[in-house]
């Protein structure tokens, strides 16, 4: 008994280490961002860095769900703990940002396999009665990623080299490997399917197209240029053949059957519009106490530490509570508190003490972190091991849409906020004459160019800059009250105690 225990605990210790490389890598990498093109060069490039990352995981994740429910939890997680490790040392060794661009894309496509099937295999490995308990666990430490990685980038990029918050994934990765593959055996029994490579590949270009228009639309090139109409007519025509293909083919990537059960098709909208109000908390918290207050990018990571502790701390009650609540209550009490969390997020003023800011953060993070484990649970809860791989990418890949997308939107929100700001602070001096190179919100987060701005210059700044973050957390409230309207969608479903045979570990 007390070796097959000592199996389990290295196989979920194995899934975590997956789950926490793949989930924090991209935010590890944008904190860096300015340190890799101030080294490399390619500013114009710089975009492709971080999408080629999500791209190539968001493609990944449906279609690894699916081949897992295929042909095997196992070997599709060791598969993707392979190719993530692969891109990641070839990252460090990058010399350019086109280089860099493609190993980050074999990056993605490893770390599309990783989380989704890390949840599966838990619910595989798990009776209903201790599913809870461990989804909550698996969720805090995907919360836990999305914020502690931005402090892990500042630190290591300011204090060892930027090429080791790559480097760093190796260790990891090769403990999860061996964890895994001396410790789970799972099930030889599985669903042979047909694979829909039209499908998959529609998908792909589609999500291509949309996340390229997404991130150069209104930064590289204009909103009407005639590059981001054509991204944007590509995703529409793809993501129509897919859909078409999809309702065409015998075993489809994304089961549009899935989408007929509603705690299946709740949760999984809620999770979209949740990620999209997570990551304008995530993003521009560390903005304005850089920008605003003043600071390093290690400090303004450190001010987050709040919120990963409230983020934490729910996503382990959640777990506990579905044995006792259904989904829907739990998830109605985390948008309570997230809506509280923004609108005390749209008071801030520059004079705003720490303490208060440290204050609101925490309750942000205590109602999203319900999110982490009972959206994944609900989402998988009415399926059995042939479709669970399928239901826990799909749920995924819908959140990380959600949080592309948001981010983008929300960028963009910020970005002319706080330029049409700057216009009408320096109106009275030949408008953004005195005020023009700091039109750019980064250039206010390096103290060394604080320094370099005349003191009322900078309070007017910092003054727009703060008004125009503040004006997104309050657009931040859209995500999250439609999340709450959709909640009750979820039914009344709770995790049930039905006896079910888990996978066999040893």
């Amino acid at each position: 008994m007390e070796a097959k225990n000592s199996k389990l605990g290295l196989v979920v210790a194995g899934l975590l280490l997956g789950i926490l490389m793949a989930s924090m890598d991209n935010t590890v990498v944008v904190t860096a961002m300015g340190t890799i093109v101030g080294d490399l060069g390619g500013l114009e490039s710089f975009v492709w860095v971080v999408s080629a990352y999500m791209v190539a995981e968001m493609a990944g994740m449906p279609i690894f769900g699916k081949l897992s429910d295929m042909y095997g939890r196992k070997r599709f997680f060791m598969f993707g703990l392979i190719l993530f490790m692969a891109g990641s040392a070839l990252c460090g060794t990058a010399e350019t940002i086109t280089q860099l661009s493609i190993y980050r894309a074999i990056q993605g496509v490893g770390g599309g396999a990783l989380v989704p099937i890390a949840f599966t295999i838990m619910f595989d490995l798990f009776p209903p009665e201790k599913r809870g308990k461990m989804g909550g666990l698996f969720g805090a430490v995907f919360g836990l990623s999305s914020i502690f990685g931005p402090l892990l980038g500042a630190y290591i990029t300011d204090h060892i080299s930027w090429h080791w918050i790559f480097y760093i994934n190796l260790p990891l990765g090769i403990i999860s490997f061996i964890f895994v593959a001396i410790a789970y055996k799972e099930s030889p029994v599985h669903q042979k399917q047909s694979i829909d490579w039209w499908g998959a590949l529609t998908l792909i270009g589609a999500v291509v197209c949309l996340m390229f228009a997404l991130e150069l639309g209104g930064q590289k090139y204009a909103w009407d240029s005639s590059l981001i109409i054509s991204l944007f007519i590509g995703f529409a025509v793809l993501f129509l053949v897919f859909l078409f293909v999809e309702m065409k083919a015998k075993d489809p990537i994304i089961s549009f059957s899935m989408f007929k059960n509603r705690l299946f098709a709740g949760s999984t909208l809620v999770a979209l519009f949740y990620g999209a109000a997570f990551m304008a908390a995530t993003v521009y918290i560390p903005i304005f106490v850089q920008g605003v207050y003043g600071g390093s990018a290690t400090n303004s990571g450190l001010i987050l530490l709040p919120m990963m502790v409230g983020s934490v701390v729910t996503a382990q009650a959640g777990g506990f509570l579905t044995s006792k609540m259904s989904y829907r209550n739990i998830m109605f009490l985390s948008a309570v508190i997230l809506i509280a969390g923004f609108i005390l997020l749209s008071t801030l003023t520059p004079e705003t003490s720490r303490a208060i800011l440290t204050l609101y953060m925490i309750v942000v993070g205590l109602g999203v972190g319900f999110s982490f484990s009972v959206l994944s649970m609900a989402a998988i809860h009415p399926f059995g091991m042939a479709q669970r791989g399928s239901a826990t990418s799909t749920s995924n890949f819908i959140r990380s849409l959600g949080m592309t997308v948001g981010v983008t939107i929300f960028g963009s929100i910020q970005r002319n906020d706080f330029s049409d700001g700057l216009n009408k602070a320096f109106a009275g001096s030949g408008g953004m004459a005195q005020g023009q190179s700091f039109g750019d919100s980064r250039s206010l987060l390096a103290e060394e160019a604080r320094t370099q701005i005349p003191p009322q210059i900078l309070e007017k700044i910092t003054d727009v800059l703060s008004s125009s973050i503040v004006h997104t957390f309050m657009w931040g409230l859209v995500p999250a009250g439609i999340a709450f309207l959709l909640i009750f969608g979820l039914g009344k479903e709770r995790m049930a105690f039905a006896k079910e045979e888990p996978s066999k570990t040893m």
